[in-house]
């Protein structure tokens, strides 16, 4: 199960996103949720990621689609607080050079400007 909490600072919309990102319900939800925030015309996204436990391939899919759509529209989507786990993944599948990975979410915002 994900949850997703919506916030704004700055300009930038975080996600805070809690439980799992995986095939089905999770990456669907996740999907959905990038979605809706790109037709309000939000497009500087950043993802907090402190209380997710796992993500398959299917999140990491729908993490590069959300990357790459945004890009292609002129937005930026940013990587917060990835556990050990997630950012092993990302270092095997080579996708941590790819999006910009913050432990700290000030720095994170002033990243945007």
């Amino acid at each position: 199960m994900l949850t997703i909490k919506q916030r704004d600072a700055e300009g930038v919309t975080i996600l805070d996103l809690s439980g799992r990102i995986t095939i089905g319900q999770g990456s669907a939800q996740f999907r959905e949720a990038i979605r809706q925030l790109m037709e309000q015309g939000r497009n500087r996204l950043l993802l907090n990621f402190a209380d997710v436990s796992y993500v398959d391939s299917s999140g990491i899919g729908e993490l590069v689609s959300a990357y790459t759509t945004l890009n292609n529209q002129g937005g930026q989507l940013k990587l917060l607080n990835l556990p050990k786990r997630i950012k092993d993944l990302l270092r095997i599948t080579k996708l941590l050079t790819v999006f910009e990975t913050f432990d700290d979410e000030a720095a994170a915002l002033r990243s945007f400007q």
